[in-house]
């Protein structure tokens, strides 16, 4: 690939975890909503089984033309995302959500971390900078305080398990297997999530309108959205993808301003401008500082 093919490359992968992270953050007044009549963990289960059929529907070929290898690669992660939506799950029902959201925001410390120590990659000074300067605008979007409990504790499981799974993605993720893999992942998410609600069967939406809110969720923030993770993190390293990514509290306050009628405050202001700086710290640094090649661990 020539280094302006590469460019380009790397601008469209920016974009899409951009978009995702809007996506994400689209979502949080729906689901606040959708949740006093459905119970979380068997709307997860409804909203990633439609993703997987999507998918299905869309692409049946694409889990033919994975190798063993990639296929447990992908089984891997799904379980890692799926748990991790389980955790994140059981820790929001003791703990605020605006608590839970930031221990949840808390991935973009560990992915460094965690790429730094099982993929060997170094961090460079400019993006440490990035992380601290996501870490505090998050916690000004999110905390009036903080008490390190049950729920949280639990929390920061979640945040450990999607730090891996960032980082899994960033080392075994490509192009031409984008597809597949993310079918793959999708239903092992379904089923994990089913297993853990099913033994007191599931409860389905009965509005036409929740049906609305979760099939928006499951085919575009989840199928596309997993799918767009999984490419763009082939062409990006785990700890740029985390940031880009730690946008998505900042895109929920703006919906919830613009469309869920919450009034725009200074914390607002102050904590999303932290959390858009540190994306930019790390887009507009010299490239050959902040990125270096990804390892690719083999399992």
């Amino acid at each position: 690939m020539s280094p302006e093919q590469h460019r380009r490359t790397t601008l469209v992968a920016t974009a899409a975890l951009l978009g995702l992270a809007a996506c994400w953050g689209s979502t949080f007044f729906l689901i606040k909503d959708l949740l006093d009549r459905v119970p979380t963990l068997d709307f997860l289960a409804v909203r990633f089984g439609i993703a997987s059929i999507a998918l299905l529907l869309v692409a049946p070929k694409a889990l033919g033309r994975l190798s063993p290898v990639v296929r447990r690669h992908a089984v891997v992660l799904g379980l890692l995302y799926g748990f991790a939506q389980i955790l994140q799950t059981a820790g929001l029902a003791h703990t605020p959500a605006s608590v839970s959201g930031f221990v949840t925001g808390l991935y973009v410390v560990f992915t460094p971390l965690l790429a730094a120590a099982i993929l060997r990659t170094r961090i460079p000074p400019i993006t440490w900078v990035a992380v601290v300067l996501a870490t505090v605008g998050l916690a000004v979007l999110a905390l009036n305080g903080l008490s390190v409990g049950y729920g949280e504790l639990v929390t920061l499981s979640s945040a450990v398990l999607y730090a891996l799974h960032i980082v899994g993605l960033g080392a075994w993720s490509t192009a031409q297997d984008a597809l597949g893999m993310t079918l793959l992942q999708m239903i092992v998410i379904a089923f994990v999530c089913t297993m853990a609600t099913a033994h007191d069967g599931i409860v389905l939406p009965q509005r036409t309108s929740d049906w609305v809110s979760v099939l928006y969720m499951a085919v575009v923030v989840a199928a596309l959205g997993l799918f767009a993770q999984t490419w763009a993190q082939a062409h990006l390293p785990p700890t740029r993808s985390a940031i880009l990514m730690s946008m998505e509290p900042v895109f929920a306050s703006f919906f919830a301003v613009w469309l869920g009628g919450e009034d725009l405050t200074a914390r607002l202001l102050i904590g999303g401008t932290m959390v858009l700086a540190a994306m930019l710290t790390v887009e507009l640094a010299p490239r050959r500082v902040v990125e270096g090649e990804v390892a690719h661990i083999v399992v």
